[in-house]
């Protein structure tokens, strides 16, 4: 009776079985080197500091990602970030790395069929959205090279959840993937909570965004990244 009892209260606390969390969590990031990860799509510059891993923005490079070696399928993971206001940035979640150019045949608004092409290295997935307090959009999903922004996965402006990040500290973000499902939550504040079938295992990305031709090194702060395969 304890037993079951126990069950019951932690299920009402954290919205899911005990037997889902039965992993452990592991440290994605060792806090002194980017072992475990390597960079792709773009040059953006990623160094350690102060036990988190810090993005550059480099003049005229294209979206970068420092990518995880391995793939995660149902998971939850946890981080830490900072970020300059002026610079958009994003963390990957079951995302791909094209192993050469790709071809998706997507529908568009009117039910057609289009051809997206992926160049070779391009990372491309789910995202979730890094932004400045103003921007309002932090914790939304965007689907990165792939089918953009569906209105449905976005952040609606004056909502709490377009309210939950903020500028010039760290923000804790939570990511819990199972099944189709996709949640996120930003300083404890639910963000996302989608329905996707297209890709169910893949990479976790830290992204800096382009910033065309702009010479300003804007940066992009994680720590205490973090993750626990969950196990039905």
């Amino acid at each position: 009776m304890k037993k079951l009892l126990s069950i019951f209260i932690l299920t009402c606390l954290f919205g899911f079985p005990v037997s889902a969390q039965q992993g452990k969590w592991i440290n994605l990031f060792d806090g002194k080197t980017l072992k475990g990860w390597s960079v792709h799509s773009g040059f953006a510059k990623y160094r350690v500091e102060d036990n988190a891993i810090v993005g550059t923005a480099v003049q005229n490079s294209p979206n970068s990602f420092l990518c995880t070696d391995k793939e995660y399928g149902d998971f939850i993971l946890e981080f830490e970030v900072m970020v300059d206001p002026k610079l958009n940035s994003g963390v990957q979640d079951r995302s791909r790395i094209a192993p050469e150019e790709l071809t998706y045949w997507l529908r568009n608004e009117n039910g057609e069929l289009k051809a997206m092409k992926v160049p070779k290295d391009r990372v491309h997935g789910y995202q979730v959205e890094i932004a400045g307090a103003d921007v309002g959009t932090s914790g939304g999903i965007y689907d990165e090279a792939r089918r953009a922004m569906i209105p449905e996965w976005w952040i609606k402006k004056g909502t709490e959840a377009s309210k939950a990040f903020k500028d010039g500290q760290w923000n804790k973000y939570r990511v819990e993937c199972r099944g189709q499902s996709i949640k996120t939550r930003v300083n404890e504040v639910q963000t996302a909570n989608i329905q996707d079938a297209m890709t169910q295992k893949g990479i976790i990305g830290l992204q800096v965004h382009d910033v065309g031709n702009d010479t300003t090194p804007y940066e992009v702060k994680w720590r205490n990244i973090r993750l626990m395969e969950l196990k039905d």
